[in-house]
């Protein structure tokens, strides 16, 4: 059966979401900058020198740098328990793991300043740097790792919110300390306070990603119940979460500024900043404040938008860095839901969900896949600035295999013969489809705020699935701490959500984001053949030969693009601008948050 196309309604959607953004870059002062002849023109050798002088001299210490994001942190400043990458603006300044990672994502030294690993790869010991102390003044210890990743490792740590078991799941015992069954924590040893050593149960090929963790204080956290960290004050409030970083998170109002301050004991070297303020700001906002220089830089989670590229570029005082986004964008199906008692415990068993019923259907999903123009929103929002993927797996990583997948390139004929063959069709005429009972057929959308390209996707993804004939309600998007609480206790009747990854860099293993009973699953994919891939693809000795582990990451990208748990709509390129009164910036494939203890300014 054919249905209306309402590809002139959705390229009409476009055009109207772009005059939107030319009125906020106009209400927000930020027109089109003023030809530089003039400039060139009055730029005597003699004003060059001396305006140059002061950047000769090399790093300056003290000053404040403010930088933007468009939406608030949750609030929860603790690595063992935060989920978004807006408190992770935070905790990279605060917070450090034993090792770090370099532009080729090899690992490096960190708080750990060497180590030694076994022969069959099943234990490593690392020495760590003397004389580093937490922001309150206590010194940094083995003890304190042993305690942060027992803590990852404890009964109740899922049911308490934590979602970072991936870094404890191969240590030596896990299983019989999660579960309760000894209270003894076999995985992680302190030799002496300056020597720890972590121990798996099997030849690990991700040890030295697994011994990356962000580090915590066994003295503020060792007597707290696992159930009352998130919620304790060193987990919530400035002045009171304590870390090893270059700077200390000393000063808040709530979903509006967020303040760091230097912390000048650092081991590695005293910050040359005073200060980093984070502001909370709309997006339509922040190029008129970058442009008048109330903010010095926009850079993680989503940068400078697309569209604004063009006029932060001509900026006189502002340098732009653009990269491939380590990450994605995605549309994805909520398979199946949590019962309501697991949702109340914490629990994450995949054996008690209860299935979704049109969004569990494999050709449903595929459909709604070709009936969606990627292209065209690459083009159109993004103005080229990203790519359309079908691999979940970051572009920079040695697993990427685009080849193994299935384009799912803008077919609506397609689309409308899948939902036929699904035995979705219009039995009134009224242009949408019921279900095989001959029920309405309405499919929820779901999104958050805060990312302006992510909300203009929105009702452009409802068009072109109305255009196959899928009747779509279009919800309110809701704030993101809302949202990501809603999407995760998902005992709902959600059917399709919009959200975006930033990928870990340590390992392209997925297993965080699709394993089954990873907490990241919201669509709660449950497929036995994509957990056993991802398995394979880390057992030893095989996977100690990178060809072998792209062999299996080929296989499971083949089978995630097939079975489709979700439509990967675009990588967006990251695109930073920052003043160019900010020295030492060096952003990482991953993070433009990268040694900012060398950031300095130049007034």
């Amino acid at each position: 059966m054919l249905f209306k196309r309402v590809k002139l309604g959705i390229t009409l959607l476009i055009l109207l979401f772009l005059l939107g953004i030319l009125m906020a870059a106009c209400n927000s002062e930020t027109t089109d900058p003023e030809p530089e002849e003039p400039e060139e023109t009055e730029e005597p050798a003699e004003t060059d020198e001396s305006e140059e002088e002061p950047a000769d001299e090399g790093p300056q210490m003290g000053g404040t740098l403010t930088g933007a994001m468009d939406t608030a942190p949750a609030g929860v400043f603790n690595p063992i328990f935060y989920q978004e990458a807006y408190e992770a603006n935070i905790l990279d300044f605060t917070h450090e793991g034993l090792v770090s990672q370099n532009e080729e994502l090899g690992f490096e030294p960190n708080l750990a300043k060497e180590w030694t690993i076994n022969e069959d790869q099943t234990e490593i010991t690392l020495k760590l740097e003397e004389g580093v102390t937490w922001h309150d003044g206590e010194p940094f210890t083995a003890e304190d790792v042993v305690f942060t990743y027992k803590a990852i490792s404890s009964p109740g740590y899922v049911e308490a919110g934590g979602i970072r078991t991936d870094y404890a799941v191969r240590l030596l015992g896990y299983e019989a300390f999660n579960s309760g069954e000894t209270d003894e924590f076999e995985g992680v040893v302190a030799e002496d306070d300056l020597t720890v050593t972590f121990k798996f149960a099997e030849p690990n090929v991700t040890i030295l990603k697994d011994v990356s963790f962000s580090i915590i204080p066994e003295h503020i956290f060792g007597d707290v119940p696992i159930a009352e960290i998130p919620s304790h004050p060193a987990t919530l409030n400035a002045g009171e979460v304590i870390g090893t970083g270059p700077f200390q998170f000393t000063e808040m109002l709530e979903r509006e500024q967020y303040v760091l301050t230097k912390h000048a004991d650092y081991w590695n070297g005293e910050p040359y900043l005073d200060q980093i303020v984070w502001r909370v700001v709309d997006q339509s906002v922040m190029l008129g404040l970058l442009e008048n220089g109330e903010i010095d830089f926009i850079a993680d989670p989503n940068g400078v938008p697309a569209a604004d590229f063009e006029t932060v570029e001509a900026l006189d005082h502002v340098k732009i860095i653009e990269q491939t986004d380590f990450g994605y964008q995605l549309m994805g199906f909520k398979m199946n839901h949590r019962t309501d008692a697991d949702v109340e415990s914490g629990a994450l068993n995949p054996d008690n969900w209860v299935p979704n019923e049109d969004m569990s259907v494999q050709l449903i999903r595929q459909a709604m896949a070709y009936a969606i123009d990627r292209q065209a929103i690459v083009d159109n929002l993004l103005y080229g600035h990203g790519s359309v993927i079908n691999a979940p797996v970051a572009q920079q990583f040695w697993a990427y295999d685009e080849s193994a997948t299935t384009a799912y390139e803008y077919d609506p004929e397609k689309a409308n013969a899948l939902l036929d063959e699904a035995g979705y069709v219009d039995t009134n005429d009224d242009g949408f489809r019921e279900t095989p009972d001959g029920e309405e057929w309405i499919v929820n959308l779901n999104y958050p705020t805060g990312n302006k390209l992510r909300e203009a996707s929105a009702p452009i993804l409802a068009q072109f699935l109305e255009a196959v004939g899928i009747k779509i309600d279009l919800r309110q998007p809701k704030e993101m701490t809302a949202y990501v609480e809603e999407l995760t206790n998902d005992n709902t009747d959600w059917d399709l959500y919009l959200i975006g990854w930033s990928l870990g860099s340590g390992d392209p293993d997925p297993s965080g984001l699709w394993k089954s009973d990873a907490a990241y699953n919201f669509g709660r994919w449950n497929n036995p053949d994509s957990d056993q891939l991802m398995l394979d693809a880390m057992k030893a000795p095989e996977a100690f030969e990178q060809s072998y582990r792209e062999e299996k990451y080929s296989e499971w990208q083949g089978l995630f693009s097939e079975d489709l748990p979700a439509v990967l709509l675009y990588a967006q390129n990251k695109i930073y601008g920052f003043n160019e009164r900010l020295n030492g910036v060096n952003p990482m494939p991953y993070s433009f948050n990268n040694d900012p203890h060398l950031w300095w300014v130049s007034e």
